[in-house]
């Protein structure tokens, strides 16, 4: 290699030592000298690596706890001196500073001290100064020094060093993604501080994403894409292990996290079938299988295709008839091994596990981008109860209506508006979606279980005795009537419209039970 720098001289301090005793083996006999400090050169030591305290290199002791321990001119001279001015060159020699070829550092954990819970205190204790300054030090005089901030970055340093020393190519590709670690670093503290000052919206919002796959395209073929994890650790995609199946693409992870956060919402073994981002079906029961045969019946030939989520280990019987349809992608915590053995026949089916549920109460940030910003808002975490219903209409509502307007309005909170969702059971029996006006979406999940009805040999509409539920208020009771003509029997809807009085007269007249929410569920 042609351009190949040689390492002589090696600062590393890393919290994460993975590799890095083979690593610092390499550099001394590649002729390095190993600069060290803490617990990084006691690991050196006991390896039998000679190694040089930062101290005794800097002439300049630990103080104040270890928290100023390399921010002296011997350790950021060293890094940041311009091996091709003179100028500098001349003024190290004259402060006696030597050049440092390589460092190693990551970060003190403090995401993971935050992930634990720990105390404001020790969180405070876990931001590093020393770390963040050495790296970017090291990242902007890429041209003559090398930074590692990860434990897989290692390998690559170590494989050029075999060739005689770095190149320039591998030291730029380094300090790039240094000075994104520091980035994210700064966000995770910021976003942690603002959290403690309870800022929901600070003036400066930042924020990070690791990499996790670049994938094939995104929406389309003609766009670019790929997968980041943003460190939250939500039970989902981000936890998730590919068991099997194809490479996953852009609409995959999209419906599939719709889906997966959709079975999360209920407390029986639930199925959530989802199509191009929306549920085509969902049920409850007392075992998957049973939820899977009612959520398919709700829209069997949208289901073809699709992405399956489920809130429970995945068992034999539920793989079987999940199995039976084309499928995409199936996701739940986790599949025990005769459902595993039934997946594997179809061994282009992607199956996720994903360890836990997401807390569909839990708060938290999603953002949507716009021309020349984002939005930002709190995640919708909304759950209507039974307390919280206000019966409207001079009937009451059943036990069962209960159940399933409850039912249908979790479900509701997942389907793009205009959302019309009808439910018997506690099973969807037809949903409207994305329509811009509220009554050609309960028109078409009207006609949707008319069609499923049919399907399924029944002679009546599978609408006729269910509730329905909006995700916003009717505006005008037509919406309302149209769903009294599909044959159901109550109603749940946020209320609060201008109109509500003459919607509500409505439901009365054709001897419907509605309840208000008092909660909107829109989602676009």
């Amino acid at each position: 290699m042609s351009d190949a720098t040689p390492i002589r001289r090696a600062l590393l301090s890393v919290s994460d030592k993975t590799g890095i005793v083979e690593f610092a083996r390499q550099l001394v006999a590649h002729g390095a000298e190993i600069l060290s400090t803490g617990g990084t050169a006691q690991a050196l030591r006991i390896a039998g690596i000679p190694v040089k305290d930062v101290a005794e290199h800097s002439g300049f002791p630990e103080i104040l706890d270890g928290r100023v321990k390399t921010l002296v001119p011997q350790v950021h001279g060293g890094l940041l001196g311009r091996r091709d001015l003179a100028d500098h060159l001349a003024q190290m020699q004259e402060h006696g500073i030597a050049p440092i070829d390589l460092v190693a550092v990551n970060l003190y954990p403090f995401e993971a001290t935050v992930a634990k819970g720990a105390s404001f205190e020790d969180c405070i204790e876990n931001i590093d100064i020393g770390g963040p300054a050495m790296i970017r030090s090291a990242a902007k005089n890429f041209a003559s020094v090398v930074v590692v901030t990860e434990p897989e970055q290692l390998a690559e340093v170590q494989a050029e060093l075999v060739q005689g020393g770095t190149t320039l190519a591998l030291r730029r590709r380094l300090a790039q993604a240094a000075f994104a670690r520091t980035a994210a670093y700064d966000s995770a503290i910021s976003t942690w501080f603002a959290a403690q000052n309870g800022e929901e919206f600070p003036r400066r919002l930042s924020t990070a994403g690791l990499l996790r796959q670049t994938l094939r395209y995104g929406e389309n073929p003609h766009q670019r894409a790929g997968f980041y994890t943003d460190g939250s650790q939500r039970p989902g995609l981000a936890t998730a292990a590919q068991i099997q199946g194809k490479e996953l693409s852009y609409n995959n992870l999209n419906d599939t996290d719709a889906a997966f956060e959709c079975v999360a919402e209920f407390d029986q073994p639930a199925i959530v079938i989802v199509k191009h981002a929306n549920p085509c079906g969902v049920a409850e029961a007392e075992s998957l299988a049973a939820a899977w045969d009612a959520a398919l019946r709700c829209d069997p030939v949208s289901a073809f295709g699709g992405i399956v989520a489920a809130n429970r280990v995945l068992d034999a019987e539920a793989a079987e008839r999940i199995t039976a349809i084309f499928t995409e992608v199936v996701v739940a915590p986790d599949a025990d091994a005769a459902a595993r053995a039934i997946f594997a026949r179809k061994k282009n089916l992607r199956l996720l596990l994903t360890g836990a549920l997401p807390d569909p109460a839990a708060p938290g940030t999603t953002f949507k981008s716009v021309a020349g910003g984002f939005l930002a808002q709190s995640r919708d975490a909304g759950r209507v109860t039974l307390e919280q219903l206000k019966v409207v209409t001079r009937r009451q509502p059943t036990h069962q209506e209960l159940q399933d307007l409850i039912f249908a309005f979790r479900v509701c909170k997942h389907v793009k508006s205009n959302a019309i969702v009808y439910a018997k059971h506690l099973a969807t029996v037809g949903i409207g979606a994305g329509q811009m006006n509220r009554v050609e979406s309960s028109r078409i999940a009207a006609w949707k279980s008319e069609a499923a009805a049919k399907a399924a040999g029944l002679d009546r509409p599978l609408a006729e005795g269910s509730v329905v539920a909006s995700d916003a208020f009717f505006p005008f009771a037509d919406g309302l009537e149209t769903a009294a003509a599909a044959g159901a029997s109550a109603v749940i809807q946020p209320g609060g419209s201008m109109r509500d009085a003459e919607v509500i007269a409505a439901a009365d007249k054709a001897g419907l039970a509605m309840v208000f929410t008092g909660m909107r569920h829109f989602r676009h």
